[in-house]
């Protein structure tokens, strides 16, 4: 006789909640995008010149004119800031900011970060991911170098300083700036952005084959399933 349980099968609210994680992911993806086009699009083509839209003279508007017009812009701006009256201008705009008490430090601090992120400057900003034990000692954490240390604070360490950047999660836009000893770091054998894919996703993504992160994902879903199943017996 045979005495196995037959399988049970799927309830919906097992296939509703396997829906969600994959299609949840695209999907905010997918919104987050359109919202972001969304915004300058509206944003540019509103300090466009009526006779000079397009939108103007048509009876629907054009999605992602105003990302086309701001990226031709940007390099126009680029093409004459490189040229010998560009450089003329913008060192004479620099000289009538720097003259502006509070406003010359808000430029200069801005100007400095993008430089740095753009990679204009002499280190690139987050150019290494690091593993440092934060916010006590045994547990640890990913930050991302962000370059030297200012020289009256080393002077009173006697450790040689870095200065790195711990973001939090699952927003890393922002963190906490600290200065540790070179030796109390560990350098990641990944990427930067590997390494913001797992603070993001808090750690649900890593930087493994796509079979392992599969088996990861795969396992997650079967975890779901049980505990409805749980629920509905």
């Amino acid at each position: 006789m045979n005495t196995e349980t037959p399988p049970k099968k799927h309830s919906i609210k097992t296939y509703f909640l396997t829906g969600i994680l994959v299609s949840a992911p695209l999907g905010i993806t997918i919104y987050l995008a359109l919202e972001l086009i969304r915004f300058i699009d509206r944003s540019v083509t509103a300090a466009i010149p009526e006779k000079y839209n397009p939108e103007t003279y048509l009876p629907y508007g054009i999605p992602g004119f105003g990302i086309l017009f701001l990226f031709v812009l940007l390099i126009l701006i680029g093409m004459a800031a490189s040229g010998f009256i560009g450089n003329a201008l913008i060192d004479l705009m620099n000289k009538i900011i720097s003259k502006m008490p509070l406003v010359s430090s808000v430029y200069g601090a801005l100007r400095k970060i993008i430089e740095t992120i753009m990679g204009g400057g002499q280190a690139q900003a987050f150019r290494q991911a690091v593993l440092v034990q934060y916010p006590r000692e045994g547990l640890w954490t990913i930050a991302f170098i962000t370059g030297k240390v200012y020289s009256g604070i080393q002077k009173k360490v006697k450790d040689e300083l870095i200065s790195i950047y711990v973001p939090t999660t699952p927003n890393p836009t922002s963190g906490f700036l600290i200065f540790v000893p070179q030796k109390d770091i560990i350098p990641l054998k990944i990427g930067v952005d590997d390494a913001w894919k797992i603070i993001i996703s808090t750690g649900i993504i890593t930087p493994d084959s796509p079979e392992k992160q599969r088996a990861i994902m795969d396992e997650a879903i079967e975890s779901a399933k049980k505990d409805l199943t749980k629920k509905d017996s």
